[in-house]
């Protein structure tokens, strides 16, 4: 197992959320808000887990709060706007926080000191590609969008 595969979340229902289970398939990690300008890539998220889904793909959103307070809302206020306004139906975690003193242990596992794409998370929406098993493949800007051929491209190669 990997430490990307040992990890556990929390849903946002706050029942656990093992990684294990995506072992053998390809994840895109994101960290998500709601009151962002970017929060319309929610749709393209969840076109890209439809597309790739049962190719062995998948998508996990991670509310996060640090970037000019853009998620706000509560865990279920969080559930309720993703799904009314985007239909998402990919795993998302409760919120975390992905830098600073109190970074999530899976983010300083795809950012952190040592990771094979250091460095601070810039805004709401950046991409971190998790290959089958474990490894960080590669890292998109929030202003890149889930359906950029960049993102497509990648995705179709580590699903190979």
């Amino acid at each position: 197992m990997s430490a990307f595969h040992d990890t556990v979340l929390k849903a946002l229902d706050g029942q656990d959320l093992p990684l294990a289970p995506l072992k053998g398939k390809v994840v895109l990690v994101v960290n998500v808000a709601s009151k962002c300008g970017l929060t319309p890539q929610y749709a393209a998220l969840e076109k890209l887990y439809q597309d790739y889904r049962d190719k062995g793909f998948s998508v996990l959103g991670l509310p996060c709060n640090q970037f000019a307070g853009q998620e706000p809302g509560t865990q279920e206020d969080i559930q309720t706007f993703c799904s009314v306004n985007y239909g998402v139906t990919f795993s998302l975690g409760s919120k975390l926080e992905v830098n600073g003193d109190h970074r999530h242990s899976l983010y300083r596992l795809l950012a952190g000191e040592g990771a094979e794409f250091p460095g601070d998370i810039t805004w709401n929406f950046e991409k971190f590609l998790v290959g089958k098993d474990g490894r960080v493949l590669a890292r998109f800007s929030p202003r890149t969008p889930p359906d950029d051929i960049s993102v497509i491209h990648a995705i179709e190669k580590a699903l190979k």
